[in-house]
């Protein structure tokens, strides 16, 4: 049985907390945020403890694991803190960090402390995208020439409104779309070149967004062109579809989860309420988010390295951070 200890009480946190309980093997031990109702609330739905300190949580709890769903920017803080407490794994949530170099010092920092760090990648474990990636790869589309993604809806609302603030966030890039970027990198290979278009351009510290909209290229060193496009502007729901042509057919998907009438959506965003990012529901037994965290846990068990590896959260980051920097020049950024 791993205990597990969750360091935050979001949308995101509540996800995996509802996993861990669900699974034979893990359960949530501790709940950590410096919001203390917010850490008793979701404590006492798994019968758990709660902290507003990391350290008092560690050393009263002592956990096997440390699962990390707080706002991008401490992401790293908090996993270096972890990686030196004995553990054996970590988790955080995507993006993996909010700069590359964060991404390397966590990496070096769980390496040099043998306690394995698995970025929760999600798509990875949704059905519909293992399935393309299967297909492709076993040739069903014949040489792939094209890729097409989209994803989003309505504007996320959540603590002090922290996806509204570029520096914090990144926008609907390196929150929402590099979902898609790590599924394309696994699926078609390595990017080379990257050239976006956004509503990000010109966005200076301190100013709140109130919506974000990108489109980004990218070229695949297999010569692929992927075409990614991510929405914080629709307030019907969320929506997600991609599109894989190759020389011999195309395999297509679409999906559209309507939260609300888009009326009431919008309203509450012009209210600035709203309970966070949208998270995509399955109708699967075992919904993606509890697979993809069996999966590490399996991983541990049988001592091989997980899935998604730290190497594949940072060149998720780095090509978010290719489009972002392309929407600010203007031009192209090659990897």
């Amino acid at each position: 049985m791993y205990r597990v200890a969750i360091v935050g009480a979001g949308g995101m946190a509540s996800t995996h907390a509802r996993a861990y309980s669900a699974m034979a093997n893990g359960e949530v031990a501790a709940v950590m945020d410096v919001r203390g109702e917010a850490a008793r609330t979701l404590a006492q739905a798994h019968n758990a403890k709660s902290f507003t300190d990391f350290n008092r949580m560690i050393d009263a709890v002592k956990p096997d694991i440390v699962d990390v769903c707080v706002p991008t920017p401490f992401h790293a803080d908090y996993v270096c803190q972890a990686a030196k407490t004995g553990l054996k794994g970590i988790v955080v949530e995507k993006p993996m960090a909010r700069t590359v170099a964060d991404c390397e010092r966590m990496a070096s920092a769980c390496r040099a402390a043998g306690a394995p760090l698995f970025v929760a990648h999600v798509v990875r474990f949704f059905p519909e995208f293992a399935m393309a990636r299967e297909k492709v790869l076993g040739g069903a589309v014949g040489k792939p020439a094209t890729v097409r993604t989209r994803r989003g809806g309505p504007f996320p609302r959540a603590w002090k409104n922290w996806y509204g603030k570029f520096e914090m966030s990144g926008g609907c890039v390196l929150d929402l779309i590099i979902h898609d970027f790590d599924w394309l990198r696994w699926t078609f290979g390595d990017v080379e070149r990257v050239f976006a278009k956004g509503l990000a351009r010109g966005t200076v510290a301190g100013e709140e967004m109130e919506r974000d909209y990108a489109l980004v290229t990218l070229r695949f060193k297999s010569g692929v062109l992927g075409h990614v496009e991510g929405t914080w502007a629709d307030p019907g729901g969320f929506k997600v579809c991609f599109e894989v042509a190759g020389q011999d057919g195309l395999l297509e998907y679409n999906f559209n989860q309507p939260a609300m009438p888009p009326l009431q959506s919008a309203l509450e965003q012009a209210e600035g309420a709203g309970g966070g990012v949208a998270v995509p529901e399955s109708p699967t037994a075992v919904n993606p988010y509890q697979a993809e965290l069996e999966h590490f846990l399996d991983c541990l068990e049988r001592g091989v390295e997980a899935e998604v590896t730290p190497t594949d959260g940072r060149e998720a980051v780095r090509i978010a951070l290719a489009a972002l920097e392309s929407i600010e020049t203007g031009i192209a950024v090659t990897l």
